[in-house]
């Protein structure tokens, strides 16, 4: 049985993967080393803690560009460069996602959960100052209050833009951003029953509640800044009443703001907002797509009773008030969260694939400022494997956002007959080692490196015994899987991939022949052509996209 139990065992090596695999977007070695032996709520505290919220901003990523490499946010906005600097704060993102040098952290895991969850996109908002001040919002209120974030996100100005709230006035409503509040952000379409959580006129009294919000200086040309209005003339200022589903709650019309107090439309949102939830689906709604997210895109009875249903009470009791952090804590350091049968249970979107890959394999993330053309290869090759794996960055194909986490349950949606030729072209890429970062640099795994890093006295090959077959592949395979090969997969490896049907031993004479003269083309070529044999296949093997 699933529980919110706390686990209570030191983690493992294979319980730390699980833990960062699943936290973050995939360890390193030395992370998974480091996290060994702590208790799981250490481990998750380590996580919270390492939180950056105020990290290097974006950089100028065009050589050309004479503010190549500096600061461009806060420069008076150039509308002939929009895109660019649009497709660079993107870029930024995912060298934070990617970072090695720092200590882990599960903020960049979590921002991309809610940035999933309350989705603008950088297609329809245009503007790269709101997006970066949407990233920051998002990225800020992570772990914060859900009740702030809502209210927060609800005057955003990409949000304003995204949902139509900036055209939503008295007399002229707009029920875009009214109908997703409740279908998508806070109460979900219907409870597990079936039951509808809400009315169509619920829809239309919550559009009456948001009118009068606006932004300033969108794609202003030379403008420095940005921000959120409210217009009291534009506001329905008449009272608002709402359906039994809430419990026939009357928000009152606020007709104008006065100086030095809360606006009329603040009051109104405050109002709408605490409704919303106070409804008894909210918070289940809310903790579900955390579960799917970090636990198990399927939610049987047992999740649901044991699991779902207390950390949802927990969520909306009066002692967290909403606090997301306890709430991601009490999941993550769970028996339910370690229980073996989660080990292996959700497919790897496109960012765990491929961020996960940088991190696992050690591919160092240049320095934006100063290595600016570095990252912006380096970046760019992460961001177009992800978008033709269908995982555009801050571009979901709609609101409901990436089609494998709002269709519950379909997170096998990220393989398919398009997607799964694209994984292994990603699996090329770090097999065959063609992408320069910069001179010096080339991505990818440097296999005869690799192997030689497992031999003791590579240099003596008369004095120390070769490594084996089985040395390689626990070498190559250590902490790459959710879960362990059987003995019948290593032996399919070793003998049919790696050794392609020749007796075992003769890999230790092709490997000593190679020790003795590691720059001979014919040895060299031997040994690094089995262990491409072997590399390409294991990461095209279907543990690998399972995490």
């Amino acid at each position: 049985m699933l529980s919110l139990t706390p686990y209570a065992q030191s983690l493992t090596a294979t319980t730390a993967a699980h833990l960062l695999r699943r936290a973050t977007f995939g360890p390193t070695q030395a992370e998974i080393t480091a996290f060994t032996g702590l208790t799981a709520q250490q481990a998750v505290q380590q996580l919270i803690s390492n939180a950056n919220y105020a990290p290097p901003p974006p950089v100028d990523l065009d050589e050309n560009s004479p503010t190549a490499g500096q600061p461009y946010i806060n420069l008076p906005f150039n509308n002939d460069r929009n895109f660019f600097l649009g497709h660079y704060l993107r870029l930024w993102w995912l060298g934070l996602m990617t970072a090695q040098a720092t200590p882990p952290t599960l903020l960049e895991k979590l921002a991309l959960f809610w940035q999933n969850h309350f989705v603008t996109t950088r297609t329809i908002v245009e503007d790269y100052r709101f997006l970066y001040r949407y990233i920051q919002l998002v990225r800020n209120s992570a772990l914060g209050n859900f009740r702030t974030f809502v209210k927060d996100i609800t005057k955003d100005p990409a949000m304003l833009r995204f949902l139509n709230g900036d055209e939503n006035q008295v007399g002229k409503p707009n029920e875009n951003y009214g109908r997703e509040l409740q279908e998508l952000f806070t109460v979900g379409v219907v409870d597990p029953d079936g039951n509808k959580n809400y009315t169509e006129d619920d829809v239309k009294a919550a559009a009456k509640v948001l009118t009068g919000w606006g932004h300033t200086n969108f794609n202003a040309n030379g403008s420095t800044t940005i921000g959120t209005t409210f217009t009291d003339g534009l506001h329905d200022s008449t009272n608002k009443t709402f359906s039994v589903h809430y419990n026939n709650t009357v928000i009152t019309g606020r007709a104008v703001s006065s100086p030095g107090t809360m606006s009329a439309g603040e009051a109104e949102l405050a109002d709408l907002v605490a409704m919303l939830l106070a409804h008894s689906s909210c918070g289940p709604f809310i903790c579900r797509k955390l579960y799917r997210w970090y636990v198990n895109q399927n939610i049987t009875a047992d999740a649901e009773i044991n699991v779902i249903v207390p950390l949802a009470a927990f969520f909306v009791s009066p002692a967290n008030d909403f606090a997301i952090e306890p709430v991601v804590t009490k999941l993550l350091t769970s028996q339910a969260f370690f229980d073996a049968a989660n080990a292996g249970a959700i497919v790897k979107s496109p960012a765990d694939l491929v961020v996960g890959a940088m991190r696992f394999f050690n591919q160092p993330v240049p320095d934006a400022p100063t290595e600016y053309k570095a990252f912006l290869n380096y970046t760019d090759f992460m961001y177009y494997q992800m978008n033709t794996m269908q995982m555009g960055l801050v571009d979901q194909p709609s609101v409901f956002g990436h089609e494998a986490y709002y269709q519950t349950g379909f997170s096998k949606l990220w393989i398919n007959t398009t997607t799964v030729g694209i994984r292994g072209s990603l699996t090329d890429a770090f097999i065959w080692r063609w992408l320069e970062i910069k001179p010096g640099y080339t991505m990818g795994i440097d296999l005869l490196a690799w192997a030689t890093s497992l031999q003791p006295n590579f240099a003596d090959p008369a004095g120390t015994p070769s490594i084996t077959c089985e040395q390689i592949l626990a070498g190559f395979t250590k902490n790459l899987f959710a879960v362990d090969l059987t003995l019948s997969q290593q032996d399919f490896l070793i003998d049919t991939i790696m050794m392609q049907g020749i007796p075992r031993l003769s890999w230790t004479f092709e490997w000593n022949n190679y020790r003795r003269t590691p720059g001979d083309g014919g040895s060299r070529y031997s040994v690094l052509w089995r262990l491409q044999n072997l590399t390409k296949f294991m990461l095209r093997m279907a543990e690998y996209h399972i995490f």
